[in-house]
């Protein structure tokens, strides 16, 4: 089982099974501005300014719930139902870097997500194969073998030399489970 971690999608399986990425913190981002902004307000040392730390601090763990709770639902299907489970090793550090990414790799979660798949995997018995962040999954036609160069805003594979055209996570998928095959 070959899985492509994405910002678009969370996970995108070598079978054509996609998990949607729920993107938590985009979703409750205005309530914690506001939150932020009313303690912002609060006098120091007061109870109010308390209560709307509590308050705030309160939405933070919510969101790391959810965030939390969606990665657990996948790790644990891909290792309850699957032998083989091949993930790329993503430079998580490297991809925050970039500012206009950050939030939405973050809200991701690809380091839990990596480290809940390798404790589940000791658990359940599955195998976990980590390909290299080398490994060209995107760019390698998953058909013919051939690869080429392809820009971050294109979301469909398609081949110079054999014509085949698919999604470019699920290409990426069949690619990671093939690494396993060899």
């Amino acid at each position: 089982m070959g899985v492509d971690l994405g910002v678009k999608e969370l996970a995108t399986l070598s079978t054509g099974v996609v998990f949607p990425n729920p993107k938590h913190y985009k979703a409750h981002l205005s309530k914690l501005r506001r939150l932020s902004k009313e303690l912002s307000r609060k006098t120091k040392g007061s109870s109010n300014r308390y209560k709307a730390q509590i308050q705030l601090a309160k939405h933070h763990a919510k969101i790391a719930n959810l965030r939390k709770n969606t990665l657990h639902q996948i790790t644990t299907y891909l290792c309850k139902n699957h032998a083989t489970i091949v993930v790329e090793d993503l430079n998580v550090s490297g991809l925050l870097s970039n500012h206009k990414l950050a939030q939405v790799i973050a809200d991701c979660g690809f380091y839990e997500f990596k480290r809940q798949l390798e404790y589940k995997a000791k658990k359940f018995g599955c195998e976990i194969i980590i390909a290299s962040r080398w490994f060209p999954s995107s760019k390698t036609c998953s058909n013919c073998g051939h690869i080429q160069d392809m820009p971050l805003k294109e979301r469909t594979y398609n081949c110079g030399s054999c014509g085949h055209s698919m999604d470019r996570d699920l290409n990426a998928a069949v690619n990671l489970s093939r690494l396993a095959k060899s």
